[in-house]
């Protein structure tokens, strides 16, 4: 009804392109117009200046011999002041667009490696926005971002990544516990050390302790018994010794059978042996 009247309404954030007789007239900015169609004057279409998004996803082989499949989102819009140019000048924005993209895509990965590919990715997505906006300002439309948002290498190549990444970690693990085992080891050699060297020191001051007890206990009893020799004081000793170990080996619930001389000439025996040994040791002692 309102073009009836020759009245035309421009919504926000768009432009209209008036034409007289076919020709270009004028760019209508957001609101109403006068269009007395009577006269010649028509619209010819309407042009939005919102930015737009257009996602390429362009297949290409990286230095390394990869096929790749890079998604590029281009973010765009017209310039206002250059409408007329983005109306009449294009018949597809899109394609357009996307033949750049191509163009950049398909010029700079073959130059890198898969690896490469990955980390300069920003690199690419500089190089795709100043080619496009090199190549679209003529055309009145203005690049505002472009990203690379995915690179998708074959399925097999991801996998066999993947496999390399886990063999190369299985690998540190390995390593990281054998580390540790070798730090358990010393660490338990260490202690076995020390527990050999305290019980070591225990046993000799048992060693001392008893021979200190003994000589206490034949000194006693030489002064409280006389008439008897250091002699007859060894020999009860040693024979209370022998029935206590007796004793003690009875006792016990897991002590294995032991055949020793039992009858009291042993016990003579025994102190024979020892006093040799300590005379034998003495005279080892004595400076030639």
């Amino acid at each position: 009804m309102g073009q009836a009247l020759g009245c035309f309404q421009v919504d926000q954030s768009n432009v209209a392109i008036k034409e007289h007789f076919g020709k270009f007239d004028d760019v209508l900015e957001p609101g109403c117009h006068c269009l007395p169609w009577c006269l010649g004057f028509q619209i010819a279409g309407s042009l939005s200046l919102r930015v737009q998004q257009l996602d390429v996803r362009c297949e290409t082989k990286t230095k390394d011999n990869v096929f790749v499949t890079v998604v590029a989102s281009v973010q765009y819009r017209a310039v206002a002041e250059k409408a007329s140019d983005a109306f009449y000048r294009l018949t597809n924005t899109r394609e357009q667009i996307q033949s750049y993209v191509f163009d950049v895509i398909r010029a700079s990965v073959p130059k890198l490696e898969l690896d490469s590919v990955f980390e300069q990715k920003n690199d690419i997505a500089k190089a795709v926005e100043e080619e496009l906006e090199k190549a679209m300002s003529t055309y009145g439309y203005e690049i505002v971002q472009t990203l690379i948002v995915d690179i998708e290498p074959d399925v097999n190549v991801k996998r066999a990544m993947n496999e390399i990444n886990a063999a190369a970690r299985l690998r540190l693990a390995a390593n990281e516990k054998a580390e540790a085992e070798k730090i358990l080891q010393i660490k338990k050699a260490e202690g076995e050390a020390e527990s050999k060297y305290l019980s070591g020191l225990g046993i000799a001051r048992q060693r001392q302790a008893i021979v200190d007890g003994l000589r206490d206990s034949v000194l006693a009893f030489s002064e409280n018994v006389p008439g008897t020799t250091a002699k007859d004081v060894m020999d009860m000793v040693l024979v209370t010794q022998y029935f206590d170990t007796m004793k003690e080996i009875g006792a016990s619930s897991k002590s294995s059978s032991v055949f020793i001389p039992h009858g009291p000439g042993a016990v003579k025996d025994i102190a024979v042996q020892i006093r040799d040994g300590l005379l034998q040791a003495s005279a080892s002692q004595i400076p030639n």
